[in-house]
């Protein structure tokens, strides 16, 4: 046998490490892709069930599976070790601190001193930083792929909080995903198209109409400002625009951005379909969008700040192109950062409800008063999502109470509803 051959047979295929993770229950698969597992990348993507969903961050991708899990699933986080740095936040102030168990598959660039410069250092600190989370791990050799995810599934629920095996480089064989005439564009859009809870899809550049000849644009003509062109004039505080969201949504399960959005919501009416982020700043999107993926026939809503945001922008293009039509996701806008003093936003010049329409949210509209909150919602719950509702409101802060539950609290009573039916 050629030695390449032989070098070969000694790894482990993605397909086999795909079909290993689905034998022991991992049903939810997201990440930030590493050319280390470009063919387990390849094999998710094409998983009948779940299939792979691209995550534009690390910290993102950590978000879905809070979400997935809180929705019943098993998810896996794929990601470089790099990424351990970009996740550090979420995995500290959320998934460890709520007790939300993910699989995190971490590739080891940088082993042994080893690679490409950029990976020397993070390299040597990987299992340091997963020591400093208290993240339990393990290294994947050629022939422990089966028993160290009967190891993690065990860990996992047993400490129902992270786990991660990393993968240094030469474990999982690379490069059988691009031979034998496939066509990865075509296999990549078609596992965006099958996580999508309909698989409906918009249109791709390649079957879009052809342009005809070039038309000399109309004269200008006068016309009336459309509604989203006028300048929105907040005319009620946050509280009491929450106070009209929260009476609307019913029972649908609810995550709120942490914050007052948090402590005003509880103060108004504390539900356990309230999923009350403490830290995290920035994930209540991807939270919500998984929960959203993880039960498709269960309406759900994200309580959004600007600020929060602002910080994960490109969760918005993911939930364009992944489309979930049970997702309703309101922004509630003060221009401030309120918690820390009032500072400015960039959303007092940015239009965030523009920023969603042109990620493909399938509608996106701004409200100022409560009975266009009210008949946005009423439309929202009717009709098939994405849904983003932009409530300017002003920079009143009322006193609220923090929230007095324990994040266990929180995540056990928001768990069983969400998973009930």
């Amino acid at each position: 046998m050629p030695f390449t051959c032989f070098f070969r047979s000694l790894l482990v295929s993605g397909a086999e490490l795909a079909a290993l993770l689905d034998r022991h229950g991992f049903d939810f698969f997201t990440g930030v892709p590493c050319s280390l597992v470009e063919d387990l990348i390849t094999a998710l993507e094409r998983h009948p069930q779940a299939p792979w969903i691209p995550s534009v961050r690390e910290d993102v991708a950590v978000g879905l599976a809070a979400g997935a899990w809180l929705g019943g699933r098993r998810p896996v986080v794929v990601m470089q070790n790099s990424g351990l740095g970009t996740s550090l936040n979420a995995l500290a102030s959320l998934s460890l601190m709520y007790g939300l168990p993910a699989l995190l598959i971490v590739t080891w660039r940088g082993f042994a001193g080893q690679d490409a410069p950029e990976h020397i250092l993070m390299g040597e600190i990987s299992p340091n930083l997963l020591d400093l989370l208290r993240v339990p791990y393990r290294v994947l050799r050629h022939d422990s792929a089966d028993e160290l995810l009967a190891w993690a599934r065990r860990e996992l629920d047993a400490r129902e909080t992270p786990v991660a095996i990393l993968v240094p480089s030469g474990i999982v064989a690379t490069g059988a995903g691009a031979g034998g005439g496939v066509d990865r564009t075509r296999s990549r859009e078609a596992a965006t198209d099958a996580a999508r809870p309909d698989g409906a899809r918009p249109p791709r550049s390649s079957e879009r109409a052809p342009r005809g000849p070039a038309i000399p644009p109309p004269a200008p003509v006068a016309t009336t400002p459309s509604a989203e062109d006028k300048e929105l004039r907040p005319v009620i505080s946050r509280r009491e625009a929450l106070a009209v969201a929260i009476k609307e949504l019913g029972d649908a399960p609810v995550i709120h951005a942490n914050g007052y959005i948090c402590r005003e919501s509880f103060a108004i009416d504390d539900r356990p379909q309230n999923f009350y982020m403490i830290g995290s700043m920035g994930l209540a999107s991807g939270i919500g969008l998984g929960l959203a993926l993880a039960r498709p026939a269960q309406r759900c809503a994200v309580f959004d700040g600007d600020g929060n945001l602002l910080m994960s922008l490109g969760t918005l293009a993911m939930v364009g192109s992944l489309g979930p039509r049970n997702l309703i996701h309101l922004v509630f806008d003060n221009e401030i950062y309120g918690s820390t003093g009032g500072q400015r936003s960039p959303s007092r010049e940015v239009r965030l409800d523009r920023l969603a329409r042109s990620a493909g949210y399938r509608t996106a509209i701004a409200a100022t008063t409560p009975d266009e909150i009210a008949a946005a919602l009423r439309s929202a719950r009717v009709d098939g999502g994405p849904h983003f509702i932009l409530v300017k409101v002003t920079a009143t802060e009322t006193p609220a109470p923090r929230i007095p539950h324990t994040p266990h609290t929180i995540r056990d009573r928001f768990r069983r509803i969400a998973t009930a039916g």
